[in-house]
């Protein structure tokens, strides 16, 4: 089985049911193994049109034996089926499934850049990920290392 970890986000409507949901659907997905969860953490928006409302965000593990455009797939299938329309980037969103790291796999295509290009500069993927592995080395360093180097964007952990 191959690891991995993805990053979900929601800024539109019930939040918290958006990321639930989604967690479920990967839950369900043939496939893929959620194996762990990170808590909810709020955060201002990052980059995008002016005006957007909060996100709620988290990070999870998985483990898979599909390859990671496979996984993107049907992550994509998932944010879609919860009312995911992608108008203009970086804008609101229902859901949001980025593929932050999977497995060592280094890999640059128009459709999928892993690691994340990004993940190491948002702390809103930094901090629930090193909740789940605080010893995990992105890019050569600790986590730790890049979330002090990250914008905070006001994160807070949600209960």
């Amino acid at each position: 089985m191959t690891r991995g970890f993805l990053g979900l986000g929601s800024n539109l409507g019930d939040k918290r049911a958006h990321l639930a949901a989604a967690l479920e659907a990967l839950a369900r997905e043939p496939g893929i193994e959620l194996r762990r969860t990170a808590v909810f953490y709020r955060t201002a928006p990052l980059g995008g049109p002016a005006g957007q409302d909060w996100y709620l965000n988290t990070v999870v593990e998985i483990a898979t034996d599909l390859r990671p455009l496979a996984v993107l797939e049907r992550c994509e299938a998932i944010e879609r089926s919860l009312g995911r329309v992608r108008i203009e980037r970086w804008g609101p969103r229902t859901i949001d499934i980025d593929l932050l790291w999977f497995d060592e796999a280094v890999e640059a295509t128009p459709r999928l850049i892993l690691p994340h290009p990004r993940a190491h500069l948002r702390s809103f993927v930094l901090k629930p990920w090193h909740e789940l592995e605080p010893d995990f080395l992105l890019l050569g360093h600790p986590l730790a290392y890049w979330l002090e180097k990250a914008d905070p964007l006001g994160i807070a952990k949600v209960p």
